[in-house]
């Protein structure tokens, strides 16, 4: 029993701290997600009882169509065959059979609704909410509002659920007058979700934490809450001023996400709602956050017309199989929104001169839709091998640092400071470098710069962090750091 009092607890806390936030949002307690036909019985619907029935019919339908979506999703990898009794060519001919037996679809959604070893990968449940303190409302849509909240260890993250106020509860209960009936309905993307976070696990797909739909809660109102690792909204204004090492980074750990996706436990998957808003980061890592319309269905065809890409200013044909399928339809879809939404925007821009014609050809081979996304994967860690080797310095003079005078264990204070474009510091010029001999080439190359320090610090690349400046009026000990003076301007200094 003190289990059942904690989650109702969790649920009555969740219901009063959301609404303390948002008063026009009506969010309450978070209980069970199961699907029952049962909920229609108390509805109340205006009409002749013969209009209700028809509504009623016309919900369940559209609840059993959700439930069919789910049920791939919840069948055994293709690779698991032997452990969980259904073999390969089962589960594809459930994917394309469109008569499934109802006791099928009720056995397999009880895996998610009441437990079973891959319905319950996740840590948390409604217990973890006990206690929880609300910090704010990340963002809202026609479905889904995502609250962030401290549990009561003081870990932050971020809950998804049914947006009540939404325009998809909305027209349901218009359409339908029957809200628990909707809730149950919309609530389904979440259910999706769910699913989707189990299969889909990726260092660049956000991770699940848990969800809280137990029976502990009642389930009369079909509500269920998503707990998500907590990330920062994906912001692309601040990105495009960020040094060019980090916006690399952003599209590497695209690439890295498409490249799993297309070759997923799922086959091969599209996001059908590609935008930047999709994404969060967590501790700089890029990672999908949204997957309610992520898709595996593959396009069937008869002939290559019918396998053709349409975005707003290209239009791209691909190949119909024997088979009577698109080849490589989702994989190229991703490809091409990756360049139209992250690659033309942060890839080029600043690029390392000894980069600018291995970027070029990633920007043409995934613009025309030239490469899949095993040679585009290829592409972009060959640049990050270079970069972190800095192989691409090798023409940079050795003679270069002999200009400087260094000192080692040494700090400075009181520097003058002068800005460049992108820095790593906001007040000053900070920099990466692979060493102190391309520290020296970019000092050679700023008009106002006599000296660096290399600071001991480091960015995800491995490389070092410079600071730039005009000049300093005190060495300080700094076991971690090292100056390095132009020697034709060596400033007379003196050690404190």
């Amino acid at each position: 029993m003190p289990e059942m009092g904690n989650s109702l607890r969790a649920a009555a806390l969740l219901a009063f701290v959301v609404l303390s936030i948002l008063v026009s949002l009506l969010i309450s307690s978070v209980q069970q997600f199961g699907a029952r036909i049962s909920y229609f019985s108390n509805a109340t619907v205006a009409g002749d009882e013969e209009e209700f029935a028809s509504l009623r019919g016309a919900l369940i339908y559209q609840l059993n169509e959700r439930r069919k979506e789910i049920i791939p999703l919840l069948l055994p990898d293709y690779d698991d065959d032997d452990e969980n009794g259904l073999p390969g060519e089962s589960r594809r001919s459930l994917h394309s059979d469109q008569t499934q037996d109802s006791t099928l679809d009720y056995s397999l959604w009880n895996e998610i609704t009441h437990g079973s070893r891959r319905a319950h990968m996740d840590e948390m449940g409604c217990d973890s909410l006990v206690d929880m303190q609300a910090v704010e409302i990340l963002g809202s849509g026609y479905t889904k509002l995502v609250v962030k909240v401290k549990l009561a260890g003081g870990q932050p993250v971020a809950l998804k659920l049914v947006n009540e106020q939404g325009i998809d509860m909305g027209k349901c209960v218009e359409d339908f007058r029957d809200p628990r009936g909707c809730r149950e309905l919309v609530s389904y993307k979440l259910k999706k979700e769910i699913v989707l976070l189990q299969r889909l696990q990726h260092p660049n797909v956000i991770k699940l934490k848990g969800h809280c739909a137990g029976a502990a809660g009642g389930g009369e109102d079909g509500r269920v809450t998503v707990i998500l690792e907590q990330g920062n909204p994906l912001q692309m204004i601040q990105l495009l001023q960020s040094p060019w090492e980090d916006r690399f980074r952003v599209c590497l750990d695209l690439v890295r996400l498409l490249h799993f996706l297309s070759q997923s436990p799922l086959g091969s998957v599209a996001l059908l709602d590609f935008q930047p808003r999709q994404f969060v980061t967590v501790s700089g890592e890029l990672k999908l956050t949204d997957l309610d319309d992520a898709s595996a269905e593959e396009t069937s065809c008869q002939r290559d017309a019918d396998c053709t890409l349409q975005f707003p200013h290209r239009n791209f044909t691909l190949p119909c199989s024997a088979q009577g399928v698109c080849v490589g339809l989702n994989e190229k879809r991703n490809i091409y929104n990756a360049y139209r939404y992250f690659f033309t925007y942060l890839l080029p821009h600043q690029a390392p001169p000894g980069f600018t014609h291995l970027v070029d050809h990633i920007m043409n081979s995934t613009g025309e839709l030239k490469a899949d996304i095993n040679q585009t994967l290829e592409a972009f860690e060959h640049i990050l091998l270079l970069y972190k080797s800095g192989l691409h310095l090798d023409n940079l003079p050795p003679s270069i640092i002999r200009d400087y005078t260094v000192m080692r264990g040494m700090g400075t204070s009181g520097n003058a400071e002068y800005r460049c474009w992108p820095s790593y510091s906001q007040q000053g010029c900070v920099l990466s470098v692979h060493s102190a001999r391309e520290a020296a080439f970019i000092c050679n190359s700023h008009s106002q710069c006599n000296s660096f320090t290399l600071t001991g610090r480091k960015t995800w690349t491995g490389r070092l962090l410079a600071s730039f400046s005009s000049s300093f009026s005190h060495l300080v000990p700094d076991g971690t750091s090292e100056v390095y003076v132009k020697k034709t301007k060596a400033p007379e200094a003196s050690t404190v």
